[in-house]
Parts: structure tokens; sequence; C-alpha cells
């Protein structure tokens, strides 16, 4: 796995340059996604972009979920696949590693609907070359259950602080944190509001200082959590099962328990929220560059992107998909946060050549503290 500081991203990628005309599909195309990106109507029949892109293009869709960055990172590393849906804390260092490829925008009509905010994100964009086609965006939300917060809650220390919680009971072994390093950040963001003296400007760029202070509270954040999740399902299962009533969550999991009738809301705090912007991106020896490209227009169609967006609980980036979309309704996009795009602090990977500080913590650190963290050290 790479964990290198992808400071210096020039040429790091596709040096033969990209594809220049997009031929008849090879047959497959294979993704690595995160879980609810990619669905054919297994689930709920309701929800398939699958099947329809398969007929007409003759490109049979095979996907591997993976649940963090690093597991997404991990498997491009090893090769085999075709595409990665990828956040932004993954997105550099596979551009850094050399294992993905400079997208040619002129091969994918439906580019110039993509929302101007995405189209050149810096993490996909490197010199005013492309790796990625950007695909959805959200925000981690704080998800609790109802019966016990009669109303939502108002700030993430429920999930950060040794705390009796309204039902008059601890939270301790009743809270949940997101199992990947990029959850510093979530640490760092409380911390810009609960201790300001420390400076804190973008949880992503830390001194030494301002990520120790981190990764205390995140050392006192352990005394209380049941279960660090990756796997949304098993989260699902465990606020339905294990007595989970608070926790850090994506919408899809929020979106899943609800449509069950199970007792959960969710809410940003006001200290704001991390969240994510995926990409669409291109291993550098993809086996079916034909299909892939193929896949990546039709991952820019309206119907996709409203459908997804309903399924997930996240924000098209094609923006006329917030419109006359019967399963994500017109009021959808707002419902899913399409006005909180300013205050979320997207993932990103952090360097050690940072802006708001002379010089941060870079990401390799971050994953063997966070280990250590989880390993009681």
């Amino acid at each position: 796995m790479y964990h290198g500081d992808p400071g210096c991203l020039a040429g790091a990628a596709g040096a033969a340059g990209p594809i220049t005309k997009v031929g008849k599909g090879e047959g497959f195309v294979d993704i690595v996604a995160w879980p609810g990106y990619i669905e054919r109507g297994e689930t709920d029949k309701g929800y398939d972009w699958v099947t329809e892109f398969e007929k007409a293009s003759g490109c049979k869709v095979r996907v591997k979920t993976a649940g963090t960055s690093d597991e997404m990172v991990a498997l491009m590393n090893e090769g085999g696949f075709d595409l990665v849906t990828a956040s932004g804390d993954a997105s550099l260092r596979m551009i850094s590693g050399k294992k993905v490829q400079e997208i040619n925008t002129k091969l994918i009509p439906s580019w110039k609907t993509i929302d101007p905010r995405l189209a050149d994100a810096p993490w996909h964009t490197v010199d005013g070359k492309h790796y990625g086609v950007p695909y959805q965006w959200g925000s981690n939300v704080l998800m609790y259950n109802t019966t016990v917060f009669k109303e939502a809650p108002k700030s993430w220390d429920v999930v950060f602080e040794p705390m009796d919680l309204p039902d008059g009971k601890p939270n301790k072994g009743r809270i949940q944190a997101f199992d990947g390093p990029i959850y510093i950040a979530d640490a760092a963001l409380y911390l810009m509001a609960k201790k300001p003296d420390l400076g804190i400007k973008d949880p992503y760029e830390l001194t030494e200082d301002q990520y120790k202070a981190a990764l205390d509270l995140l050392r006192q954040q352990k005394t209380l959590v049941s279960r660090y999740w990756h796997d949304a399902m098993i989260q699902v299962d465990d606020f339905n099962n294990e007595g989970v009533v608070a926790s850090s969550s994506w919408p899809f999991q929020v979106n899943l328990l609800a449509s069950q009738s199970k007792p959960v809301a969710s809410t940003v705090p006001a200290e704001g929220a991390t969240g994510w912007a995926d990409t669409t991106m291109m291993h550098v020896d993809a086996e079916h560059p034909n299909c892939a490209y193929l896949w990546m227009e039709h991952s820019l169609s309206p119907k996709l992107q409203g459908d997804l967006a309903a399924w997930f609980g996240s924000v098209p980036v094609v923006l006329a998909a917030c419109k006359g979309n019967a399963l994500l309704t017109d009021t959808g996009c707002a419902t899913n946060g399409e006005g909180n795009f300013d205050k979320i602090h997207f993932w990103r990977t952090p360097v050690s050549k940072c802006k708001t500080q002379e010089a941060c913590v870079p990401y390799y650190r971050w994953v063997t503290d966070y280990i250590a963290v989880l390993g009681g050290r």
C-alpha cells in the first residue's frame, strides 16, 4: 500500500497519455466501489443503473466493494481492476503512486454537464490534467437513535467526550467511530471549535502539537467506542441489534435504516463535518479501457446520478439530476445537503507541505498512529 507524501505530482501517471478514441467494448469492466455505489437491482429492484448499461454496451460490470480508502488503494496497487470510485483521501495517493491514468475528457461527451465546482477539483486534477470523472459528493453525518435523542445532538461531543446521554445512561459502549486514518480529521474538526487556542485552520493540515491533541482526543474516545466501523452493513446491524445509539456514518446507512422504519435520524452538528467528493479513476494498466470509458460516460447520465443520490443520500455531480427524478424527487438534493458544499471539509490526503501551516504531519504518520490508537497505544 502506498503511504508516501504526494507533494510532487507533476507527470506522475499516464506518461504515454490517455487514449484518443473509444473502440468496441472488451466485454467486461471491473470496478472497485464503495458499498451502494453500483447497484443492479439486487438489493432493491427500483435501483438499477447497471442492467441497461450492460445491454447497451456489451460490457458486463463486475464490482468489488471496499470499506475504506486504504483498502481501495491496496486493491488498485494489486491490479486487476479498471476503475475505482475514489475519495479525496485516496485519489492523490494513486496519482502520485502512478496507479491511475490521465483521462481524455474529450471522449466523455457529458463532461460539460459536471458541476463546475468539481470539474477541476484538486483531488483529481494535477497540472491541468484530469485523472478521473467526478461521481457523487456528500457529508459524513452523525447518526443517532431517536428514542435516546428526542432532539438532534448539537455537537459531536456525544461521540468524543464521556457523558450521560438524554436517556440517563452513559455513552460508553454505545457509540462507534470510523475505522480509517482519515477519521483523525474528524477529531481535528471537533477541536477547531472545542479548543480554538490550538489554532487549527484545516483538519487535514495539522502541526505536531495540533496532531498530538487530535490523537489524545481519539485515545479518550477509544475508552467509549464499542466498535470501529468500516462495513456499512455491519454498522446497520449494530444499530439494530447491538445497542449502538450514536456514530459517525454515511447517509447510506441512515437511509437504509429509515427504510426499515428504524428509530434513526442524522444531523450535521454545529462544528460542521468532514465529507467526500468521489471520483471514478482509471487504472494505469486497465485491461478494459473501452468499457471503462463507456462506463465513465454512463456514470454522468442524469438518471444514474439522480437514482444513486436517492439511494446513497449523496448529491449528484450533474446538477440537472436534481430535477425530474422520481426516486430523488425535486427536493432530494436539498435534503441530501446540496446547500452545504462550502461547509464541508472534503476528505483529502494530508501532506507535509501544506498551505495553512509551515509544516504538517503527512498521511503515512496518520496511518501508523491511528492503528496505534485502535490498539490502545
